[in-house]
């Protein structure tokens, strides 16, 4: 059971729902200041820029769920519109990171107040979903057992059944003959976005065999020869493969060779992550900096490429991927704008956000920054990246 393990009815959450919505209804709307150019960064202030990120992340998304207690989630944008505060919409995935993101902050600086937040990010995913933990999605039922996992390491914390549920359900979605996991339950999709997180966790949790045999899949079936680069996916029987390049493609492949070279000692676990790594330098940043995104989900890739990016540094001791993060780090700090004294990232590290823009055209096309969770979750992801490195040393 999860901590402060409380049971609710299903009528409790119904009657929650309808309640929230109604409150919603009547609030005012979100009154903030102007968007304005954030400061230059400082040396050795790693840890306060990430505190800084967390801090607005928790000020404009995170809400309670429904006015249940110790249930939250995050808004997917902000400012949030009557239907998301509401929780109206949801992402799973997105969510996942959210709570990814406030075990960094938890390891970084462990309060009761931050250890709280893991927990109740976690049940509002759980009360959100309401049948339960799973869904059909196996990239997001991955990440989200990549981060419960994690959350149970933290004291007093434990959400077993949760990590067993997730774990029976991406077992079952194991195709012996492939070695492999599909996209989604009945998908002839096999992606790296769901085999990547699939096969670290999986490591994480002691199935080295099975992380093996996802690992080799991502390396024999989707990286590219010619430039090195891990492929989004792969139609299977029909072998009809998808060439797009994300980062976070690269990003989940660098982490799963680094779990298996850490647990295992092979030594061509370490080559292939570091090869990688390289091709990543050479091919996916601007001048030391990871690439952009857009909005939408896509804002999260920068930011699960720099977490894997920093494991990699710290676990292999590879200073290219310690490179890249710090530079990035740098750059999305430095072209910040800021709200109420708080970061606003956008989904382009080396470019400046425009201070422009009015909090009533976030979002629209063309207008940086984007209002979305997913693109302000990279940034707080990349700047605790950027403290457990500098916290090493590097």
């Amino acid at each position: 059971m999860e901590r402060h393990g409380n049971g609710i009815s299903r009528r409790r959450v119904l009657w929650g729902a309808g309640a929230a919505v109604a409150l919603t209804a009547l609030s005012p709307p979100t009154r903030t200041g102007a968007i304005t150019r954030g400061g230059a960064a400082v040396p050795g202030e790693s840890g306060r820029r990430a505190d800084l990120a967390e801090r607005a992340i928790v000020t404009r998304h995170v809400r309670s769920l429904w006015g249940l207690p110790q249930r939250q989630l995050g808004t997917l944008v902000w400012p949030a519109s009557l239907t998301d505060q509401s929780f109206g919409r949801w992402c799973y995935w997105w969510q996942a990171h959210l709570v990814d993101c406030a075990i960094d902050a938890a390891e970084r600086a462990r309060t009761p107040e931050r250890v709280d937040r893991v927990v109740a990010l976690a049940r509002g995913i759980r009360t959100r979903n309401v049948t339960g933990w799973t869904n059909r999605y196996y990239d997001d039922m991955a990440w989200l057992l990549l981060a419960l996992d994690r959350a149970r390491r933290l004291p007093g914390v434990c959400f077993e059944d949760a990590v067993n549920d997730l774990r029976g359900a991406v077992v079952e979605g194991w195709n012996p003959k492939l070695g492999a996991v599909p996209w989604r339950s009945g998908d002839d999709f096999y992606n790296t976005p769901a085999i990547g997180p699939t096969g670290i966790a999986l490591a994480r949790l002691g199935d080295l065999a099975r992380a093996a045999r996802l690992a080799e899949f991502l390396h024999t079936r989707l990286r590219d020869p010619a430039s090195g680069l891990v492929l989004d996916g792969v139609h299977e029987p029909g072998g009809a493969v998808d060439r797009t390049v994300h980062t976070y493609c690269q990003g989940v492949a660098i982490g799963l060779d680094t779990e298996l070279f850490s647990r295992t000692g092979d030594p061509v676990y370490r080559e292939r992550a570091a090869v990688l790594v390289a091709v990543v330098d050479d091919l996916l940043t601007d001048n030391g900096v990871i690439i952009g995104a857009t909005d939408d989900d896509s804002g999260l890739f920068m930011g699960i490429l720099a977490r894997y990016l920093s494991e990699t540094a710290l676990a292999l001791g590879d200073p290219t991927a310690a490179r890249i993060v710090r530079t990035s780090a740098r750059a999305a700090w430095a072209h910040r704008g800021e709200v109420d004294g708080l970061p606003l990232f956008g989904s382009d590290w080396s470019r400046p956000v425009s201070v422009a823009a009015t909090l009533s055209q976030l979002g629209d096309t063309g207008t940086e920054p984007p209002r979305d969770l997913s693109v302000q979750l990279s940034g707080w992801m990349l700047l605790e990246a950027d403290c457990r490195l500098s916290a090493a040393g590097y």
